[in-house]
């Protein structure tokens, strides 16, 4: 699914490194797409929008990101 605001690809190599691995959980929700967060946080940070009005296109709340 293509979503509502992506950061080029070639932002998103230089990041993937620096993310940190994720460990399975046994309880609890579903860990969100680091991309898909990476994404969110640069979309509130490029717009000024709030938090709150993170569109669910994206793939993860404001709160989440």
């Amino acid at each position: 699914m293509a979503s509502v605001f992506e950061v080029p690809d070639e932002v998103w190599e230089e990041v993937e490194p620096l993310c940190p691995r994720s460990r399975p959980r046994p309880t609890g929700r579903p860990r969100v797409a680091d991309r898909a967060a990476f994404d969110a946080i640069v979309f509130v940070l490029v717009t000024g929008t709030a938090w709150r009005h993170v569109p669910p296109e994206l793939g993860c709340s404001g709160v989440t990101a």
